[in-house]
Order: structure tokens, then C-alpha cells, then sequence
């Protein structure tokens, strides 16, 4: 393979009180911060604002829609002259959507607490992605959501959004969704994107969607949702390249992460894999799911290593999809995995006549639960070979005759070398 389109993929399972704000120089009113805070970011800002500056009411009750809206559109006037930060001060903050924009940081401040509203007239509808089908409703805007941006930093000491999701659940589960349920973040045809310090919880969908973007930094997310949500998917890199996602702690009722990149026809015509993803010192419960998955949605392709496989999750966009609209999966590899207390070893399901081939598992060992079940690998349509694999696998990946490490790029990706800046709220 050459090493311009491998990717690595490892798994270990294993401020202050309210701020004053001068949009163009703020650093008499950053003296009185309480705490000296410092934190990592892509790059550092020159400007700096609160949203109570602008009119937000953090009483968990009042909308904060356009508030947040005014206040980044004001701050886009700075994108020029060293970029800005909006700080989003202890308190609720009830808002629907709002969109970034570039050169751009939001920080949550750990005692902040971002709302989503319940008023489905605060979230737009926009239209579907060109990967996933013409044919479809449209879908409800993220709650923090932006498009064709550089530079953007979402991050906090550990502040909270929470998503309120339940409704949206509950909707979903009655049948009366018209249009696809919102993400929490979603940032589509964007560069140099980092995520950092954050907790999700309860968000309506996925959470994070980075989409059709490059050069993406996500780290240090705790990442929360009832086992009884619906699909709830922690991080989903859709069609991106150059990505990171590392030292998370997910809960999920569906994937911790899920690779993606378009379906049927539609993601075949978009033809934007995702590629060159790294993914390490992640912590995942998922009862029902998986930790890392292929999909379901790839069928623009997903180059080099990914982990946990399934070809029919049994859902399209529309009628009209295309049922020889198959993907071509191969080169999968898993390496040095231990899973402790477990019911059930493996699932690997590739498609009828378009069988995953060139799977490799070696030095994995499974630790199973008291009662496990009979049968610990059902695979079908796959093939590829195993090395040092307890309990032993399917015979569609039998054991080598000679002992073997699966391979793994030895070189390192553009976004493991970023070096992030250490910036302060008192620029």
C-alpha cells in the first residue's frame, strides 16, 4: 500500500465570574478573572467577547438563538485581524441552532451549560447532503453547526452541551419524524477543525459530524447518552481526511465511532472517502453496538484500517437506491486488542457477492462473561487469516500456519505533527 493513502487506527479498549467584553481590546476586563486560564488551541485570537455582551440570559429558560447568532456574526468582522473568541460564561444557555464561522473559538466555560431548545421552529431545515440522496425530506441543522470555514476551535475547561434529546427520541420512535433529527456539532466542507474539553450529553442524533473536511483534531470528549436513546453515535467522520480522535470517553446506545462516507449511488457519486484517520486511547460502552464501526453509511469508500464491520444495516435514503451500488472493502486489520467481559467475541457480516476480503486479526485476546454465548464468531461473506486470536475464530479467518503481526504503517499522519498553541482567555 503506499504510504501516502495509509492511515493508522488504534483502539485501547481497554473561568470565574461574569466577564466584561471590548470586542476590539478586552484585556482590562480579562484582570479580573478569577482563575488564570490557559488552554491548547490550533491557533490563539487576537479578539475576545462574552455572549452576555451581546444580551444572553443564562437562566435555562430564555432563548439565546439569536444571541449567539449576533454575537459570531460581529466577531466574523475580526476573522482579518487575528480572528476571535466568544466565551459562553457560567450559566444555561438555552439556543437552537447557531452557525461559526472562520478563524473562530467558542469556549464553554466548565460551570456553562449550552441548552438545546425544544422548539423545533429554532432549528432550520437545510437539505440533504449530497452524499446521502436528492431523494430524502432534508434534516434539521446541528445545533452548533458551521460550513466552508477555517480555522474553528470548539472548546472549554470541560464545559457542557447538552442536547435535550428525549423529545426528539421519542419522536422517532412513534414514526413521526419528517426530517432526519439534528446532530449536536456538524461542520461539512471545512479545514484545520478541533473539538477539545468538551462534555456531550443527550444529544437528538449523532453528535459530532465532522463532513467533506480535512485537517481535524478531536480529543478530550466525554460523551454521554442513555443506552435506551436512538442512535446516538459519538464521532462520525464522514468523507474526511486527516483526522484524530483520541483521549475520549464515550457512552453510547449505538457506535462510539462510526466511519462513514455517503450511501448507495449517492455516496458512489460523491466519491469522497474518508482516509488517513487515527483513532487511539479511546474508552467505549456501547451494549448495543459497536466501539468502532465501518458504516453503516460508506459507500464512498474508507481507505486503509478501520475496525468492526457490518454490510446490511438495512437502510437507505430513498426508493430509488441502487442495489449494485456496492462498495469494495478489503485491507481490514485488528492488532493487539484485549476485551474483557464479553458475551459475544465477534460479527463480521460483508455483503452477498460482495464479500470484505483481506481481513488480518492477530495477538487479540477475548476474556469472556460467565454465560457467554454458544457461538463466539459468526462471520459471513468475509475472509482473511488469524494469528494468536483467543477464543480462535470463524472458519472464514483461519489461523496462520505461521505465526504473524498484521501490518501496521509505521509512518505518521500530517495531523499527528500539529503542534497546538497554548492561548488564554486573556489575550
Amino acid at each position: 500500500m503506499d504510504s501516502s493513502r495509509k492511515s493508522h487506527a488504534i483502539v485501547a479498549v481497554v473561568l470565574l465570574g461574569l466577564l466584561c467584553l471590548t470586542v476590539v481590546d478586552c484585556r482590562p476586563c480579562h484582570q479580573q478573572l478569577q482563575d488564570a486560564l490557559d488552554f491548547p488551541a490550533l491557533n490563539c485570537r487576537k479578539h475576545s467577547a462574552v455572549l452576555t455582551d451581546f444580551g444572553g440570559v443564562g437562566d435555562g429558560k430564555t432563548s439565546n438563538t439569536k444571541v449567539f447568532n449576533d454575537a459570531i456574526a460581529k466577531l466574523s468582522e475580526k476573522a482579518k485581524d487575528g480572528g476571535a473568541q466568544l466565551i459562553v460564561p457560567p450559566g444555561k444557555w438555552l439556543t437552537g441552532s447557531f452557525n461559526l464561522t472562520s478563524h473562530f473559538t467558542l469556549f464553554i466555560h466548565r460551570d456553562a451549560v449550552i441548552l438545546a431548545s425544544q422548539d423545533e421552529s429554532e432549528w432550520p431545515v437545510l437539505p440533504p447532503l449530497p452524499s446521502y440522496g436528492e431523494g430524502s425530506a432534508g434534516r434539521y441543522g446541528s445545533l452548533i453547526y458551521g460550513a466552508n470555514l477555517t480555522d474553528v476551535v470548539i472548546t472549554g475547561n470541560n464545559g457542557t452541551i447538552n442536547g435535550q434529546g428525549e423529545p426528539w427520541w421519542k419522536k422517532f420512535k412513534d414514526g413521526k419524524m419528517e426530517y432526519t433529527r439534528p446532530c449536536l456539532i456538524e461542520i461539512v466542507f471545512s479545514d484545520q477543525i478541533q473539538l477539545s474539553n468538551l462534555t456531550l450529553i443527550n444529544s437528538p442524533s449523532w453528535n459530532v459530524h465532522p463532513t467533506y473536511s480535512r485537517n481535524i483534531i478531536i480529543q478530550d470528549i466525554t460523551i454521554l447518552a442513555p443506552f435506551d436513546s436512538e442512535n446516538t453515535d459519538g464521532i462520525n467522520p464522514d468523507s474526511c481526511t486527516n483526522t484524530l480522535i483520541q483521549d475520549s470517553f464515550i457512552v453510547s446506545s449505538d457506535d462510539c465511532v462510526a466511519v462513514k462516507s455517503g450511501i448507495d449511488q449517492y455516496g458512489i457519486r460523491f466519491n469522497m472517502p474518508t482516509q488517513h484517520l487515527l483513532i487511539r486511547r479511546l474508552t467505549c460502552i456501547s451494549p448495543r453496538s459497536a466501539g468502532i464501526a465501518l458504516g453503516s453509511e460508506m459507500s464512498g469508500g474508507i481507505k486503509d484500517y478501520v475496525f468492526w464491520i457490518t454490510g446490511d444495516y438495512g437502510s437507505h435514503p430513498n426508493p430509488g437506491w441502487d442495489p449494485k451500488a456496492l462498495p469494495e472493502i478489503k485491507g481490514i486489520n485488528y492488532r493487539d486488542m484485549v476485551a474483557e467481559n464479553v458475551t459475544y467475541s465477534a460479527r463480521l457480516d460483508g455483503i452477498e457477492n460482495d464479500p470484505f476480503t483481506a481481513i488480518c486479526i492477530s495477538n487479540v485476546t477475548i476474556s469472556l462473561t460467565e454465560k457467554p454465548k454458544e457461538v463466539q464468531w459468526n462471520c459471513t461473506d468475509v475472509a482473511g487469516v488469524t494469528s494468536r486470536v483467543t477464543p480462535p475464530a470463524c472458519s472464514a479467518l483461519p489461523a496462520s500456519e505461521k505465526e504473524i503481526d498484521c501490518p501496521f504503517p509505521e509512518d505518521k499522519l500530517p495531523i499527528e505533527e500539529v503542534k497546538l498553541k497554548t492561548c488564554s482567555l486573556a489575550n
